[in-house]
């Protein structure tokens, strides 16, 4: 079997060697495609691969029809909205992420974002302290449970929601659960989102919600840019000047938050929820190890299109 890595940005060195061990142990071929700058590269990669291994690389209709012998495609990362899922189950390619490996990383940026914001954005200004301030955490996955952890050790009081979770499950890990979406934002001096991308959510934080913040709250997103109503945004931060937004997935209208409201907004130059050594390796090695696993005994546990 051919396991093609088309990565426009690369894994890490450490990274390729580990999938390259894992593949060619098993038996198989890897490719690499890496840095490619058309998708027509892609395409020509793709046409006669078995698998597919990427990260945030678009997997079009067009690049899953380009394949004549596709069977699964992995995205290396929890997030799978450049996955097109319903290409790949009209052609049956099993599509699937890899949840859980960029957790660590996502968590300590939430919270080194929430810190940094606090201090003014590292500016001359008397700033303030995350102990003793309550955090509310919305979606309580992978992510969201390890913010919960991290928080802990700050000493801030944390709550969460998720209708998707068992509420003894969060009680026994020493986080409060609250009933509703709106309690969770009346109560959150800092609230950090995790919620995925989809038709449900989509746009799905906006006015409404940002202007039920406290005084001074501040809303923290490391999820998905799509997640946040843009315009309602803008209208939230002018009409409650103690509000503050940051952001590792700048918005499309971030220059204009940055004119606007100074050090009330920050937005990372790129996503960085991801960006450290040990997920860029650690999401590699899991897709490399569930594409070997489902080549050899049809497992399809982390399967999205089911």
């Amino acid at each position: 079997m051919k396991v093609l890595v088309a990565t426009e940005k690369p894994f890490a060195k450490a990274a390729v060697q580990g999938i390259r061990s894992i593949v060619e142990n098993a038996g198989h071929t890897l490719l690499l495609l890496e840095k490619y700058t058309t998708s027509e590269e892609l395409y020509a990669a793709v046409k006669d691969a078995d698998a597919l291994i990427v990260r945030s690389d678009k997997v079009s209709k067009e690049v899953v029809e380009a394949s004549e012998k596709l069977k699964i495609v992995v995205r290396a990362g929890a997030g799978y909205d450049n996955l097109d899922l319903a290409a790949c189950t009209e052609k049956g390619v099993v599509a699937m992420n890899t949840p859980g490996q960029n957790s660590n990383a996502v968590a300590e940026l939430a919270i080194g974002m929430m810190i940094y914001v606090s201090r003014n954005c590292f500016t001359p200004g008397t700033g303030s302290e995350l102990k003793d301030k309550t955090i509310g955490i919305h979606a309580y996955g992978n992510v969201g449970r390890l913010v919960a952890k991290l928080a802990k050790g700050f000493e801030m009081n944390i709550i969460a929601f998720d209708p998707f979770v068992d509420v003894d499950k969060v009680k026994k890990e020493g986080v409060t659960p609250v009933s509703t979406i709106e309690e969770l934002y009346e109560k959150s001096d800092f609230l950090s989102l995790h919620i995925p991308a989809n038709a449900q959510t989509k746009g799905s934080v906006g006015y409404d919600l940002i202007t039920r913040l406290p005084k001074g709250g501040c809303l923290v997103n490391t999820a998905r840019k799509e997640v946040i109503n843009e315009p309602e945004l803008l209208k939230a931060l002018e009409e409650r000047c103690d509000i503050k937004y940051v952001t590792d997935i700048a918005a499309d209208n971030q220059q204009i938050l940055n004119e606007k409201f100074g050090n009330r907004v920050f937005a990372s130059p790129k996503k960085m929820g991801a960006e450290t050594a040990e997920a860029n390796i650690n999401a590699g090695l899991a897709a490399a190890n569930q594409i070997i696993k489902f080549f050899e005994t049809g497992d399809k546990t982390f399967q999205v299109n089911k």
